[in-house]
């Protein structure tokens, strides 16, 4: 194994916080849609931005929602820029340790501006190679891990992701899937879990 490819929501930082904030301003503001709980962006992370919308705002029309997502992710970006969100337990050691032995990847399936705006607080972008996200390349997430792949010269990587969505895009990228089972999602079919960041250093690195 040469490199590491992460999810980002549920596995390397719970940005809901400050997300759930971004959006109901959006919503205030714009519409008269109710307003968003943390349960609720807990239910759709992972997903891209057109399920999301099929899931929260299923009576909008395409276009509607468009409209309203254009707004979420601007107003998201910049607030995440600013404040952050809570990362995951020793995640900054974590990635410092395995970047010593493994080229670090990102690949998530937000839009443009959004692993930036995660980079810009925390300053983790030191850790990574590269990133991709279907807000760029309108690609799925497997075909992004195969992107990222190709782009770089990989050639053998793990994924470490927290849905069955990411279980699913490892599969299809045709690489081992770690399930980060502290994130969002339940996932059945994996090569590895773990309980937190730590086990990460603890599988790959002792």
């Amino acid at each position: 194994m040469d490199s590491i490819i992460f999810d980002l929501d549920g596995t390397l930082w719970d940005p809901r916080e400050v997300v759930v904030e971004a959006w109901n301003k959006v919503l205030k503001q714009y519409t008269d849609e109710r307003m968003l709980t943390k349960q609720d962006l807990k239910n759709v992370m992972g997903l891209q931005q057109k399920e999301i919308g099929q899931k929260l705002f299923p009576h909008l029309s395409e276009q509607q929602y468009a409209n309203v997502a254009g707004k979420f992710s601007a107003v998201e970006c910049e607030r995440l820029s600013r404040e952050g969100g809570r990362l995951y337990e020793d995640v900054e050691r974590v990635l410092a340790q395995l970047s010593e032995k493994y080229e670090l990847y990102i690949v998530s399936n937000c839009q443009e501006g959004y692993i930036e705006s995660f980079y810009a607080y925390h300053e983790l972008d030191k850790h990574f190679i590269d990133f991709e996200n279907p807000g760029r390349t309108g690609l799925s997430k497997g075909e992004n891990i195969e992107l990222i792949m190709k782009r770089n010269h990989i050639e053998s990587a793990i994924y470490v992701g927290d849905t069955a969505g990411d279980q699913q895009a490892a599969q299809s990228a045709g690489i081992p899937f770690v399930y980060a089972a502290y994130g969002f999602g339940y996932v059945e079919g994996y090569d590895y879990a773990i309980d937190k960041p730590q086990g990460l250093v603890d599988l790959f690195l002792r």
